[in-house]
């Protein structure tokens, strides 16, 4: 069993913290949902996790089965077994998806020879015309079509942990259903028999829980996490927004005491 445990996360972008202590474990077969309203720190998550630049950790650790990935580079926290399924996936013109998956099969030993059976099997189980497959990765795709593509690569590259940053983004009610669907199986039966998938799952809707269940979901705001529970509490965000934890976040947050007019040496704004 594959764990990804991040413990006291922080980081900052241009010198703003954005993380301000994550702490949360995903283990094989589990799927974690993460909520959050806009400009919560949910992307920057993701990012920091998978090891984009521009990004700096001033606290915390990250392990995949114990090895530190915060040490790693990117394609290293790929080859350990992390995905991140992108947000806004990048159009790469020039270089078709079969020519990226045979090189990471080669890079990590595997026999490249496997990937386009592997591919069109995929492809198949998603809607995911195989017209798509020879094209220059995500080139003159919609923005569904790119989702459904994320989720071949993912499927054909079979990792231990995969990041699913809005994959319901641009998503039409049976593509979502399809891709939903074939990433639940992988919680359950892995890819290509593989162990269990794990999954963080980052999202604004209920939606693409209806068919990925989630064992936990944790509300997420202002750079934490600030309550995790069961598939209840995203039942409960659908009904009442996320005003009743930014509310109670701001009401619980410390405020300065009004500074004396005369200039007092024994002030104190209790903030220390």
């Amino acid at each position: 069993m594959s764990e990804l445990v991040i413990s006291d996360l922080r980081a900052t972008v241009d010198g703003k913290e954005i993380l301000k202590g994550v702490t949360l474990t995903v283990r094989s077969g589990e799927v974690h949902a993460v909520m959050g309203p806009n400009g919560s720190g949910k992307s920057t998550l993701s990012n920091v996790l998978m090891g984009k630049p521009g990004y700096v950790v001033t606290g915390g650790s990250v392990t995949l089965d114990g090895v530190d990935l915060l040490a790693m580079a990117t394609w290293e926290r790929a080859q350990a077994g992390l995905y991140l399924a992108m947000q806004y996936p990048v159009e790469v013109p020039g270089i078709s998806v079969k020519d990226v998956l045979a090189e990471a099969y080669a890079a990590s030993s595997r026999d490249r020879q496997l990937v386009p059976s592997l591919m069109a099997t995929e492809a198949d189980l998603i809607g995911f015309e195989r017209e798509f497959l020879d094209r220059p990765l995500n080139v003159d795709l919609s923005g569904g079509e790119k989702k459904r593509n994320e989720t071949v690569q993912m499927a054909v590259l079979g990792p231990k942990i995969a990041i699913l940053d809005e994959l319901d983004s641009g998503l039409d009610v049976d593509a979502l259903r399809a891709v939903s669907r074939r990433i639940e199986l992988a919680t359950t039966e892995g890819f290509s028999g593989g162990e269990r998938l794990g999954v963080l799952a980052i999202t604004h809707y209920n939606r693409l829980l209806e068919e990925l269940h989630p064992d936990v979901v944790h509300i997420f705001a202002n750079g934490q996490i600030l309550e995790s529970g069961g598939p209840e509490i995203a039942t409960r965000l659908e009904e009442t927004g996320y005003a009743a934890w930014v509310e109670e976040e701001e009401q619980a947050a410390p405020t300065a005491a009004a500074r004396p007019v005369v200039d007092d040496p024994f002030f104190s704004d209790g903030l220390l």
